[in-house]
Parts: C-alpha cells; structure tokens; sequence
C-alpha cells in the first residue's frame, strides 16, 4: 500500500526545486553555472528563498527515497530491485543524454562561453555538450549508486539493524543532528559541489533504516510542532548569518547552522506531512503522477529563457522571472506527456519501459 504522505512530500519538494531553479537562475550571490543578477537592485532581497529551501530539501528527498528503497525491497528480489532502479534511473542519465539531455547540455555550456570559445575544437564541443547534458540528473547518478550499495547492506544486515531501529526514540532523532553533521563534512567533491555523497547517502540510510518504520513517522507526528519550531528558528539564524555568501559550497554547506537547520527542517516535513497530508485527491494523485516528469524537464524551460531572452535583454526582469517558472513548468509537463507516451524514446529519457 503506498505512503499517500510520501507522494505527496516528494512531489511538492519537487515542486520547491523548480521555483527554487528560477531564482537560481538569476541569483545575485555568485553561485556560477548561471545567468545571474538581470535587475539593477542594490540587493535581492527575494533571493533569500534559495536560502529557505537549499539546506534541505535534496536531504530530504534522499531520505524519502530511502523509505521507498525500503518499501520496494520488501516486495521484490535484489536483483529485480536493481533492474528496476538501473532503467528507472541510470538509464536516463546514460542514454538519455545522447537522446535527449544534450539539449540541456548546450544551454548550459552556453553559460560557460564553452559553445562559443574559437579555441575549442568542435569535437570538444560536442563532448562537452554532452556531459554537460547531466545537469539536475546528478540526483539519479547518486540515487542508483545507493540503490546498489542497500541492496548489499540488506544482504548483510538480515533486517537486524533495521529491526533495532523500528524502537527509534524521538529523542534520538533530536541527537541525530550530530551524526548529520559528520556525514556533512565527508566525501563532498571539490569542484562539483551538489555530489555530497558523506551527507546524502546517510540521509538515504537513515530512511532505509529507520525512517521505513510506521512507529518512529508516529514519533514525528507527535512531536511536529516541536520539530517546526526548531526549524523555523534555525532557517532565520541561518539566512541572517549567510545571506549574500555562497550558500551552496564551503565553507557554509558545512556549518553547523545550515546542516542544523537541514536535519531540523526534514524532521519537520517528515512529520507535518504525516499528519496533515497523508490523503489523496485528484490534483494531489495528478501532481504525483507527473513529479518525475517536472523534475526531469524543469530547468530547460527555465534556462532557455535566460539565455535567449533574459541574457539578450528583450524583457524586463520581473517578466524574466515569470516567464522562466512558467516555462519551468509547462515545458515539463508538456515534454512530459508527450515522451512518456513515445515506445522506446520513453524508455532513453524517462527509464520508461511500458505507459
């Protein structure tokens, strides 16, 4: 029986993600890869809400996505387990870069001044097109990368571990902020920040292990509010410290008050969405359906605005931003529901094997 809470936080964090993408776009704090800053403003103060969202709201997909491991384990082999998640998720990000995502690629090295560098060879180009194609699917690289590795971790655990954690205290939840905040310190590239692997392959454990169990979610029901409010506290400290640095690269990805405030604000999601979101309707059943879709397609909407009208300055700012979230998100769905229904061009872009 599926989780309708867990449908339900996955697909508005997606969702987060695509509004987050358009103020990335246009950001005035130096986080490259962008546009960047199109307004004369002194200082956005809007920008505040990559702020808001950025500490956690990858975290808590990786944890979610450990629960749903969890779940497909329980009802199919290891091995069919892999298949799955292999066509579900590495295929996209292998096959559908020459298939589809090279598109992506272009806009972004057009970014870079890659696409239009003399010195470059064409066949450089080309390559770079290519890889640079990856953009927002690094999430499906690490996401199978664990889907291997918990299936040997089940191997070996037997569901002792697991069991154990079923009894998760929700005091220990509150004392799991210092673990986090090792994992955060650990194994994160140097050049390509978003590949945290210390940080979001624990969060997928700690999903697999112990957020899988209904007793320890009823835990953060309970205590929701006390879990808010210590998140809400910690997001205002964090944005008054940091606002205007990099939040998305050391030294402030590992500070105390962002991995904090990230632990906190998933702590509270997990629960408020337990408790007051655990139902299913027709827009929540229809955003659901098409989750995977937006999030796969979000960014080259947005980031084709930039370049070919944001950059070249054929309309105000503010129009800039609106036009990118609308194209954000109509180009998703409408990508969507025409590839997904494409034999075969479904399965190299979206690891669709049947409709």
């Amino acid at each position: 029986m599926r989780k309708a809470y867990l449908d339900n936080l996955r697909w508005v964090v997606v969702v987060i993600v695509a509004i987050y993408h358009v103020f990335y776009m246009y950001n005035a704090e130096g986080i490259v890869g962008t546009l960047g800053k199109i307004t004369d403003l002194e200082v956005q103060y809007y920008d505040m809400y990559q702020y808001i969202v950025y500490p956690w709201f990858m975290t808590i997909l990786f944890i979610v996505s450990g629960i749903s491991s969890r779940y497909a384990l329980d009802k199919s082999s290891g091995s069919k387990f892999i298949k799955n998640r292999t066509t579900k998720l590495l295929v996209p990000v292998t096959v559908g870069l020459f298939a589809f995502q090279f598109i992506q690629g272009y806009i972004n090295i057009s970014f870079s001044g890659v696409a239009s560098d003399p010195t470059m060879p064409l066949l450089g180009k080309i390559i770079a097109c290519i890889l640079s194609g990856v953009g927002v699917l690094w999430y499906l690289q690490m996401l199978w990368l664990f889907s291997l590795a918990i299936v040997l971790v089940k191997k070996i655990d037997k569901d002792r571990l697991w069991n154990v954690c079923r009894k998760t205290p929700v005091w220990a939840l509150f004392l799991l902020v210092l673990p986090v905040y090792g994992a955060g310190q650990i194994l994160n590239t140097p050049k390509i920040v978003v590949y945290r692997f210390g940080l979001y392959f624990f969060a997928f454990l700690l999903g697999y292990f112990v957020f899988s169990h209904d007793e320890v979610i009823e835990g953060l029901k309970k205590w929701f509010w006390a879990f808010a409010v210590v998140a809400a506290g910690l997001g205002v400290a964090f944005c008054v410290m940091y606002f205007g640095q990099n939040y998305a690269d050391n030294p402030v990805y590992r500070t105390p008050i962002y991995l904090m405030y990230d632990w906190f604000m998933c702590m509270a999601l997990l629960g408020g969405f337990a408790r007051y979101f655990d139902y299913t309707n027709r827009f929540t059943k229809w955003m659901g359906d098409r989750s995977w879709g937006l999030y796969i397609f979000h960014y080259l909407g947005i980031s084709a605005v930039a370049l070919f009208i944001a950059k070249l300055g054929l309309l105000p700012a503010w129009a800039c931003y609106i036009l990118s979230a609308i194209c954000g998100f109509a180009l998703a769905y409408g990508l969507y529901a025409v590839i997904s229904r494409i034999p075969g061009y479904r399965w190299a872009v979206l690891g669709i094997k049947k409709k």
